[in-house]
């Protein structure tokens, strides 16, 4: 799924282009990034498959990802990483992402991966279509076009007769607006530092779920009784792919700037599509190619044309 720390292309400030072998290696480290987070949702998937609740697969994602990332971040960036400067928006965040996370599993319970992750591509074109309420930024035809395209390929993967569960797409849809709204709160983020963010996140999903967790998990203990050490496994490398990703991400940002990175992303459906393939010999068929090629080709233009705008200012 789209979980990136850096904001949407609309409205990054112009900037000077950095060297091109720079460039490459943020897309290099991006398309690493998409790996891990396809791996998470891989592995969230197949650990739910084995019977894992969704509130103890989500529970391990959080809390290994935060250690993790406290353990790599705090001994080289120091104590002040953990202070926000903005600690009500870095709550409404962690709290918008948590819910993201939850409603994508959900989804991933129903739907095969790359069909998921194809829905959720819907959640950057909905902060693009609504920047000029939401962002207060200036109205743009050729966003609402872009937003209007990535839905009617949308409309085609969940097409009647495509066979996904209408629970699953439903859950799909509300992810995509999760993620538009953990996007717009990234954006109110922008000053702060990424690896705060990326911790404070973390923290707030590892803080929720750890009180969810006692309310739900009675009724699952059966379930996790079974499982046996391959799944635990998997269910910790939950949040070290999701902390891996989160990091490349970062600095894959710090690398090039976001309007260049932004086309690049859509290629996280590559990897969920070869996951779903190799784990579950799942392949999309070719309208459903179709729906995805339309959803993800509005987006990699919309975001070369805000490129060229940048560049142009």
């Amino acid at each position: 799924m789209p979980r990136t720390g850096a904001s949407p292309t609309a409205g990054s400030p112009a900037r000077a282009l950095p060297p091109a072998g720079q460039m490459l290696g943020g897309v290099a480290l991006l398309y690493l990034s998409m790996w891990c987070l396809a791996t998470l949702d891989a592995s969230g998937k197949w650990a739910m498959a084995q019977g894992a609740p969704l509130v103890l697969v989500s529970w391990m994602r959080y809390v290994v990802h935060v250690v993790l990332v406290a353990l790599l971040i705090v001994p080289l960036r120091g104590l002040s990483v953990l202070k926000p400067r903005q600690l009500r928006d870095q709550l409404l965040r962690g709290l918008v992402m948590l819910a993201a996370t939850l409603m994508f599993f959900s989804t991933l319970r129903y739907l095969p991966q790359a069909e998921a992750t194809a829905i959720v591509f819907l959640a950057p074109l909905l902060v693009l279509a609504a920047a000029p309420w939401v962002l207060k930024e200036p109205p743009r035809l050729s966003r609402w076009v872009a937003a209007g395209v990535g839905f009617a390929g949308v409309l085609i993967v969940i097409r009647p007769g495509s066979g996904l569960h209408p629970v699953g797409v439903l859950c799909g849809l509300v992810t995509a607006c999760l993620f538009a709204g953990q996007f717009i709160a990234t954006r109110r983020l922008a000053g702060e530092n990424p690896f705060t963010t990326l911790l404070w996140s973390g923290g707030v999903g590892a803080v929720g779920m750890s009180l969810i967790l006692p309310f739900t998990l009675a009724s699952g203990l059966p379930a996790i009784a079974r499982l046996g050490t391959l799944e635990w496994l998997v269910l910790v490398s939950t949040g070290i792919s999701g902390g891996l990703g989160h990091l490349l991400q970062i600095q894959a940002y710090r690398n090039a700037p976001a309007s260049m990175l932004a086309p690049f992303a859509y290629l996280q459906i590559t990897c969920a599509a070869t996951l779903g393939w190799l784990i579950w010999s799942h392949f999309p068929g070719p309208l459903t190619w179709l729906g995805i090629g339309i959803t993800c080709g509005s987006g990699v233009v919309i975001a070369v044309l805000e490129w060229r705008r940048q560049r142009a200012a």
